[in-house]
């Protein structure tokens, strides 16, 4: 058995080498062209970034190092962090070990709980989760190394010693704004028999096992979704500048915040419940069709149904809604969710407009959470933050691992484009 630190100094040297043999002997081959579509379209498709933890397939979903999702959803949130970082899962004893090591570093400073309960009523709970994160940025162990002189060798052991101690206290940090911001009642503390998914739960305030398995599901589903995206993709760039972890996570996560990223699943249990306000309750088959040939119609779109890469079902969703299935079938807030998943696809595959027809994790996250009393949907980015700040920091140490250098993409202006395709314009023409 060895620790999760141990696993990763044994890898690291010959990662390296790999990576700079292909450099070294490769680096001027290309990888893509760009588009003054992509250019103007978000960057999206174009090929300028390295994420080895997880990848999305069009038509597996989600795969993390190479295994699809839907072969991981029995597994801890312990499990699926060892298998991001190292690349495989941990033995009995290394699990063990990691269990208690994030138990170890889930004690919060008094001085954060001030200040949460000092901000104003009306503050948004991703507005709370990430000033608690900045606060504790006086704890970085990365910037009091690195302000020591520490090599660039052993940025990745600095980054992994802070990592662990954030990842240790989210749970607790999550539930105690859950309980400050809607009067929930005092803290809970974490208890040493519970792993770090249950320990989410139970400081929640609700020990009911299936509850626990919901949330230990919902952070093995949300933990990350390749480097590309925004929360990823921001905290790879601000990481890059040797900010530390602190810094990096919650810059990460103020792009989660956004409702493009992380508030579609809030924007998806809106939709549901107001379809069941439009039907006095769940919808039969015939009116959820209606209704959604209406919504398209009016030029909007239906939350929860479609994805940039994905062009069959989220797996993800799968697992939720088989879940929703086993647990409570008859909740209508499910049912609701159920009709739309037997019905939206089919509509919008008849519109014809809608390049994948089928749900996204989205879709049907935010009815599971309902059905246990997390009624309040603006906390729901909190959830999923807790949950990606494990795919966003495996990607931080495994880029400070490999010395990566600063992201520093180039930048053009318009009429720089324009000559670029007249000059092109120009050769396809023969002038």
């Amino acid at each position: 058995m060895s620790t999760l630190k141990e696993a990763l100094a044994q890898r690291i040297p010959a990662r390296r080498e790999e990576i700079a043999a292909l450099v070294r002997e490769h680096g001027d081959t290309v990888l893509s062209d760009v588009t003054v579509k992509q250019v103007y379209g978000g960057m999206r498709g174009v090929k300028s970034l390295v994420c080895d933890t997880s990848l999305v397939d069009p038509h597996q979903g989600l795969l993390i190092r190479g295994i699809p999702i839907a072969d991981l959803t029995r597994r801890t949130a312990e499990e699926i962090f060892h298998l991001l970082l190292v690349g495989e899962l941990p033995d009995a004893e290394g699990l063990a070990s990691l269990k208690q090591t994030l138990f170890a570093r889930s004690e919060i400073p008094e001085y954060v709980w001030k200040v949460m309960r000092n901000m104003p009523e009306t503050a948004h709970p991703m507005d709370m989760l990430i000033t608690a994160i900045a606060i504790l940025e006086d704890q970085s162990v990365f910037r009091k190394r690195y302000d020591q002189g520490m090599k660039k060798e052993e940025y990745w052991e600095a980054a992994l010693e802070d990592s662990l101690n954030l990842l240790g206290k989210l749970p607790g940090l999550a539930a105690g704004i859950h309980r400050i911001r809607y009067g929930k009642g005092e803290l809970i503390l974490p208890r040493a028999d519970l792993d770090w998914s249950a320990n989410f739960a139970h400081m929640l305030g609700n020990d009911e096992p299936d509850f626990a398995d919901l949330i230990r599901l919902y952070m093995v589903l949300h933990s990350d979704h390749e480097g590309g995206n925004v929360s990823a993709f921001t905290a790879h760039v601000v990481a890059s500048a040797l900010s530390d972890p602190y810094y990096a996570v919650s810059a990460g996560l103020a792009g989660l915040a956004g409702p493009l990223h992380g508030l579609a699943n809030q924007e998806c249990l809106k939709f549901v419940l107001g379809v069941m306000d439009r039907f006095d309750g769940p919808p039969s088959a015939e009116q959820m069709e209606e209704y959604t040939w209406e919504i398209l119609e009016s030029g909007r779109v239906v939350p929860g149904y479609g994805h940039a890469v994905l062009r069959a079902t989220d797996p993800r969703f799968t697992a939720f809604h088989e879940f929703g299935r086993s647990h409570f079938p008859d909740d209508p807030v499910f049912r609701t969710v159920d009709v739309g998943f037997q019905v939206i696809p089919g509509v919008l595959e008849a519109h014809g407009k809608a390049t994948n027809p089928w749900p996204n994790v989205d879709a049907g996250s935010g009815a599971l959470l309902y059905h246990y009393g997390i009624t309040e949907m603006r906390y729901y980015t909190v959830l999923f933050s807790v949950s990606r700040a494990m795919g966003i920091l495996t990607q931080l140490i495994t880029s400070r691992a490999m010395m990566e250098p600063i992201t520093r993409p180039k930048s053009v202006s318009t009429k720089w484009i324009q000559d670029q395709v007249a000059v092109a314009e120009a050769q396809a023409a023969g002038v």
